[in-house]
Parts: structure tokens; sequence; C-alpha cells
């Protein structure tokens, strides 16, 4: 029995990890309203630069990397970048608690029955796709460190240099 399972189990990482969005992939749907009732779709961001970020109320490294995201949407939006924040949070009110003490101007989706978070599956919190003007993915990067800020900033930098190609 024991074998069983641990078989069953090696089955369904490996199923898992086949899925498991990479550089390259184009990325799935999101389909949902952000929090201003705009719904969030890839046709509408074509040739922008956008960084996809998981993120919830309960996670410490996300407190960290938000003022950081809030400070490059600033920064570069005039670029082509957009960040768009998906909280996994259950409940809206422990969101909107989040963003009344932390508030930002990047569009934020609430997928509180996880529906873009099972398209993406990120393996932490957060986890950051970052998505060329190509519209395909080009960098994951999961977690967040203060010292993970100027990366961050150098790949968004790199992306939006780079032209779409006719």
């Amino acid at each position: 029995m024991k074998t069983l399972l641990g078989a069953l189990t090696a089955c369904l990482l490996i199923a898992s990890s086949a899925r498991a969005l990479a550089p390259g992939d184009v990325p799935p749907a999101i389909d949902m309203p952000d929090l201003n009732n705009q719904k969030v779709d890839w046709a509408s961001l074509e040739g922008k630069v956008v960084l996809l970020d998981f993120w919830a109320s309960w996670c410490g490294p996300c407190k960290e990397a938000m003022p950081v995201l809030e400070a490059l949407s600033r920064k570069y939006a005039a670029q082509g970048l957009v960040i768009i924040g998906v909280n996994i949070d259950s409940s809206r009110k422990k969101m909107s608690k989040f963003l009344k003490t932390m508030p930002v101007s990047f569009r934020i989706v609430h997928d509180r029955k996880l529906v873009i978070a099972n398209r993406y599956e990120p393996d932490t919190m957060p986890t950051s796709y970052f998505i060329g003007r190509d519209g395909k993915i080009r960098y994951v990067h999961q977690g967040f460190e203060k010292g993970d800020a100027a990366g961050i900033e150098a790949r968004l930098k790199a992306l939006l240099a780079e032209q779409l190609r006719p």
C-alpha cells in the first residue's frame, strides 16, 4: 500500500511540474475584472510589458514587495509597463484592509476562488510572471527579499527596451 501511495504521489508531482509555466509559454487568460470593474484581458495589453504578481494579505514577503512594485509601476508606466496584482485571499475584506494600509495605483484582481491561480500554479507567494511585449512569459520570480528589487527592475528595464518585431 505504501508503495502504491508513493508511486501515486510521484506521478502527481511529475504531472503538476509538467504543467508549470516557464519562459517562452503564452500566459493563460485572466478574463476577470479588476477592482475598478475593468476586464483584464491579454488583447488589451498587446505590446506592453506586464508584470503579473500573485500575492496575499497574509504573506510577509508580499508586504515588502508591494512598495517596490508600486514604485516600479509609477516609474515605468509611460514606457509601457503594466503591473497587475492578483490577490488570492478568500476574503475581499482582508484584501481591502491590506490595500488600505498599503495603497497601490496598479491594477488589482481579486481571485478569491483561485481561478487564475489554478491556471498559473504559483509555487509560493509572491510569484511574479514577467511577460514581454511579444505576449510570452519571459521570467518567473518566486518570493521576495529586499535585495530582489534591483534584479526585478533590471529585468523590467531590459524587457521595456525590447521592440516588437514586425
